[in-house]
């Protein structure tokens, strides 16, 4: 292999052509390739590269809680769910529509692995994400107000592409939570996506953020450019919980039967 060609493309930053030059070389040879096929070839290679760096650092910005695709998701578990249009979402279009997407449903319905996966999806489309809690959100912004920089954080909430605001609902929200998503869903409107998973159906949201006006605004400007997404049933964790029981009670009875 020419140990000079791999300096000049080192000394590029074209590292992924470094990694693969040697192999490609070996390819091109065997199947008697173009020099613009094998240049094709070590031009992708490239370009995965990179796109897995940028998947990588965009990953670690976003705090996702943990990796989930829609293909893992147990469908049959929820027949009526609108799969078409959670998978049309999973194209990331929505984002470049600056669209919203609204997962409400009772805890365990899945409504977390449809919003981390379609987080995972938009971050693969090469896009930016922050993944937070709505209790973070708001005591994140309380902080930085005593500590001085409540400017910054805004801006952080406000210029991602995507902010993923999870579990409105499931734990008792700061006093100023209504003015704080406000002055958020104010900012990103028609300027960036908002996916919010919550527990409580839209009519007690007035009162979960203790202020019916700045709640109207919020829900005024998010279901503008929004698709809601209902999730019914039993908890999943539940039913996995009992699945997991009755395997293990299976295999105590074929061990003792043996």
């Amino acid at each position: 292999m020419n140990n000079e060609l791999e300096r000049k493309l080192s000394s590029l930053k074209l590292s992924g052509m470094v990694d693969t030059l040697a192999i490609r070389n070996q390819e091109a040879m065997s199947s008697k390739l173009a020099y613009t096929d094998f240049l094709e070839l070590l031009v992708e290679d490239e370009l995965n590269k990179r796109r897995d760096r940028l998947f990588a650092r965009h990953l670690k910005q976003a705090r996702v809680p943990e990796i989930k695709h829609l293909e893992e998701f147990d469908w049959s578990f929820n027949p009526k769910l609108p799969k078409a249009l959670i998978f049309d979402l999973a194209t990331a279009r929505f984002i470049t529509q600056h669209g919203g997407v609204l997962l409400l449903g009772p805890p365990g319905t899945g409504k977390t692995h449809i919003a981390t996966a379609l987080t995972i999806a938009v971050l693969q489309a090469g896009y930016t994400a922050l993944y937070v809690s709505a209790f973070d959100l708001s005591q994140n912004i309380s902080e930085a107000e005593i500590a001085g920089n409540r400017k910054e954080l805004i801006e952080q909430y406000t210029h991602t592409d995507l902010l993923v605001i999870e579990d409105l609902g499931m734990r008792r929200l700061p006093a100023t939570a209504a003015e704080d998503l406000l002055e958020i869903f104010v900012r990103r409107y028609e300027k960036g996506s908002i996916i919010i998973t919550s527990n409580r159906p839209l009519e007690d949201w007035g009162k979960l953020l203790g202020d019916n006006a700045a709640t109207g605004a919020i829900l005024d400007r998010f279901l503008h450019h929004a698709d809601v997404i209902k999730l019914d049933g039993k908890s999943y964790r539940m039913y996995d919980r009992r699945e997991q029981h009755r395997q293990s009670t299976n295999d105590n009875l074929n061990d003792k039967g043996e």
